[in-house]
Order: structure tokens, then sequence, then C-alpha cells
């Protein structure tokens, strides 16, 4: 049986997604959730594969991960739901379980990802772990005219760890959106994939040039030759959400 998730999770003190020695990953924490459910419940009851649309930095959260359990269970999909978040830290929330073709990958199988990073125009009491306070005032008109030069296919590897062996670092990024809500600046992308700390990285370059500090010559040469400009800019995690994969 394959089985298709959704899960919602609160990436702050976990180390990413990603299964890790000696590191508290959200992956891993599903995993254990998933073995003791199924060594306490009647039946065989044997995980064989558990993946994960794709790896969370540290300390980044999710709106909507989705994943695939592939395993030999009789438990009905919405019983292993109500069992698993009974088990799950506060942190963690499995929002749907469904069956799904034995084709289905959780990565393989995913047409694009989308990203929501906040950024926050005050201090926030509640939402710290939930945004980037960004102090100085941005010129958000400015930020939302060059959100245009990220669309499309460009080279991104200004815009990853330059030791990461990617096998490409051309990206399609199919949309690009910048939005004001009350006290919060929304910058929402939708990519075929994403490389690391991509999302984060473009989030640092558009507010350097909602500062004033950083043009459209500067960007456009950021995807022709290799700088570590980005790196520098890069934004804090906290404010990062894997919103959505759409399949």
């Amino acid at each position: 049986m394959k089985l298709k998730f959704l899960i919602e999770y609160d990436g702050t003190g976990y180390s990413g997604w990603q299964i890790q020695k000696n590191a508290k990953s959200i992956q891993g924490t599903i995993i254990k959730s998933i073995e003791k459910v199924f060594s306490e419940s009647k039946g065989n009851n044997v995980i064989k594969d558990f993946q994960g649309s794709g790896r969370t930095d540290s300390g980044v959260h999710a709106h909507e991960q989705a994943a695939h359990l592939e395993c030999e269970t009789t438990i009905p999909p919405h019983v292993l739901k109500i069992l698993l978040n009974n088990e799950l830290p506060s942190s963690i929330a499995i929002l749907d379980i469904e069956k799904a073709d034995d084709r289905f990958h959780a990565r393989h199988s995913a047409k694009a990802r989308q990203y929501v990073y906040r950024i926050s125009k005050r201090k926030s009491a509640l939402g710290k772990k939930y945004v980037w306070w960004v102090k100085d005032k941005l010129d958000v008109e400015k930020m939302k005219k060059i959100t245009n030069l990220f669309i499309g296919i460009r080279d991104y590897k200004s815009f990853t760890e330059k030791i990461k062996e990617e096998k490409s670092t051309k990206v399609y990024v199919e949309e690009l959106d910048l939005s004001e809500e009350t006290d919060l600046i929304l910058i929402r992308i939708k990519a075929s994939h994403f490389l690391w700390k991509m999302v984060r990285r473009i989030t640092g370059v558009l507010v350097e040039a909602g500062r004033g500090n950083i043009g459209e010559k500067e960007i456009k040469s950021l995807f022709k030759n290799y700088s570590d400009l980005p790196a520098k800019l890069t934004a804090p995690p906290s404010g990062l959400f894997l919103e959505k994969i759409f399949y």
C-alpha cells in the first residue's frame, strides 16, 4: 500500500526535514511515531519507505508538506491520521492521509513547489518565530518591480551554496509575487524545484533592493557570473514556509 500524507509543521528546533544522525528532524520524528503506532496496533504493520517532496532547511516551516508512506498495514488512513496526531509533538500535524497510486512518489511526481516568506514591518512578540523583522523602511514598489528579473529559466548558481553538488543550478521560476497584509510583506514563489537556501537568498536580495542598496543591473549580473553577495544577504529561516506541492 502507498499512502499520501499532507503535513504541517513548525520547523523551530529541528535540523530540517531530512533524517540525520544525532539531530532532530521532521522526517525522523514522523517515522518514529509511525513505528510506535504500528508496533502498538494489531496485524502485520511494516514500513517500507517514507519520503517527503523535498528537503526544508533547519528552522524552516511548512503549511503543507507532502510525503508518501509505502507500507503494509491494515490500519485505515483516517484512523492512522488520528493515531499519529495523538503521538506526534505539537509542532507537527498530519493534515490528511489518503491512498495513492502505486506509481505516486512525493518528490518525483511533483510538478512544482511553492514557498512563502513572511517579512514583518514591526516587532512581533507573538510571531517572532515565524517572521523576519526588518527594521528599515522598505520601498515595496521597487521590490515588486524587480521580481520580474527572477521569472523564467535562470541560473541560480549565486543563490545556493557553491560547495553543494547540484546537478544543475538552472531553475524555472513560474511565479514570484510580492504583496502586503497589514504589518506583513509576503514573498510567494512557485518553481519547478528549489536549490539549497535559494528562497532565503532571493528574499535577502529583494530586501536589499527595498533598502535602496542594490538595483536591476547588479541583480542581473548575479545570473551571469557567480557572486557571493546573495550568501551575505541570506534571510533567516524563521520567516520561510513551504506552502504547497503541485502534482
